[in-house]
Order: C-alpha cells, then structure tokens, then sequence
C-alpha cells in the first residue's frame, strides 16, 4: 500500500480553558506555579486533537492572567522553562516579554536554583555525587535521551542521599537532586545511566509493577519526581525569591508505605 501525500494534522495551538492552578506567588510580571504531574506544560505530541491541545499548563495560564509573554512563541506563551510532563513542582511563567528575557537570561547564566527530590531503585554507592555525562537524543528510540550517544550536550546533576530504605518491595534511595543545566529527561536520564532509574519512570527502565516476595504488587502511575524548590532574582526589584513546595500527596502516600 501506498500513501500520496502529506499527513494534515491540525494546527497546534494554545487556547484558554478553565483549569485548576495552585499558584504559589504571583506579581504583575510573573508567578510561580506548583504544576501536577499529568499536565503538559505546552501543546505537543499526541495521538488525536485532545490529546495535542487540551489541559495544557499554557492553557490553563492563559484563563487565569489573559496575557503572558510572547517571547517563546504563540505555542510557548509565559514559558521559561519547562518540567516534564509526569513530574510535579514548582515553575515559574512570565507574564510580559522584558520579565520573560531576563528570566531567560538568568537560566542561560546558571543563576536559578532548582531542587528536586526523586525516589531512584536501589541503594546509591556514594551519599553524594555528580554526575557530568552530555545527554543526546536516542537515535533508535527518539522518545528517549542517552548519555551514550555522540554529539551531546552538556549536563550536570549533582545528587545527595536523603534517605535509603530497604522495603518488601525493594531497595531505594530519596534523593534530593540539583541540576546545572536543563536538558530533556536531565535527571531522568543520569540516574538511568548508574542504573538507579526513577521509580515509575518505565521509559528509562523502571518496572511497570513494584513486586514483593509475597506475591503483591504496587506501582505509581507517574514518576517520583518533584520539584521542590525553585530560587531566582526578580527580574524588576532585584530581590532574592525562594519558594518551596513538599511532595504531592500521592508520592508522600507511595514513601510512606514503603517506610512501613
């Protein structure tokens, strides 16, 4: 069979809707947003119109201020910089396009702090290290980065072991986790790359299904992946923002049962 022609998708667009936000700070030139995990921050990949432009966190922004910064596009509006879409936390958006430069500027120079707290399988070697591997797309599997790959870009994660528990369902380490750079699936990746992938985290090699001894199984639905802190200079008045945001309450219910 043969197919003329080319694929006619529709157009993707950014669009209000009537979205639920837990904003945590806003001004007249930015807020900082406490994203969920399931919610795509921009419209993107996706099988079918609902699913490549609906429930977006630019969707959801647009409803909730009207106007954002245009800086990053009509697909992009307010967005600086971006969580994945099954990792919750702490983002901030820019509402006009000086605050959205200067943000910007901020990130390119490694003045942002960003802090996150991960649950890895296994128990780490060291308590604290980092991790310095370039990160390159997958040229197999293009969903997916590699530190294996020729050609990558640099990235730098530095880790510290909070915790290591020893459960029925397993060996795991909670780390809280600060990245220099930001590239796609950064912390993701790395941890994959000591074999101590992120638990729920299936596209880098975690189980589906967290099996015990006994015969019972769990597992997360997401990845145990938080951004927890974000620090930053307000762009206008120069003073120093920290924000902070505890687990979810579905990954604080998962650590709790893995603790007892």
């Amino acid at each position: 069979i043969v197919v003329l022609g080319a694929v006619e998708l529709p157009p993707l667009r950014a669009m209000a809707e009537e979205i639920p936000l837990d904003i945590v700070y806003e001004d007249d030139d930015l807020a900082v947003i406490n994203k969920a995990a399931g919610m795509m921050v921009h419209a993107g990949a996706g099988p079918t119109e609902e699913h490549r432009n609906r429930g977006t966190l630019v969707n959801a922004l647009l409803h909730r201020f009207g106007k954002l910064s245009g800086v990053g596009g009509e697909l992009r509006p307010g967005i600086v910089h971006r969580l994945d879409k099954n990792t919750s936390g702490l983002i901030v958006v820019a509402k006009n396009d000086e605050t959205h430069r200067r943000l910007a500027a901020q990130f390119a120079a490694r003045e942002v702090k960003k802090t996150y707290l991960a649950l890895a399988h296994g128990w780490m070697k060291q308590d604290r290290g980092t991790i310095r591997s370039p990160i390159s797309r997958d040229r197999v599997r293009r969903t997916r980065m590699t530190t294996g790959g020729e050609g990558g870009r640099e990235a730098i994660t530095h880790y510290a072991v909070q915790r290591r528990m020893d459960s029925r369902l397993g060996k795991f380490s909670l780390l809280e986790v600060q990245i220099d750079t930001g590239r796609t699936h950064q912390i993701r990746v790395h941890l994959a790359s000591l074999r101590h992938p992120v638990v729920g985290d299936t596209l880098y090699g975690a189980p589906r299904q967290l099996q015990a001894k006994d015969g019972t199984s769990c597992s997360l639905g997401r990845n145990f992946l938080h951004a927890a802190e974000l620090r930053f200079v307000h762009p206008r008045s120069r003073e120093a923002l920290s924000f902070s945001r505890g687990l979810p309450a579905e990954l604080a219910s998962f650590l709790a049962g893995l603790e007892s």
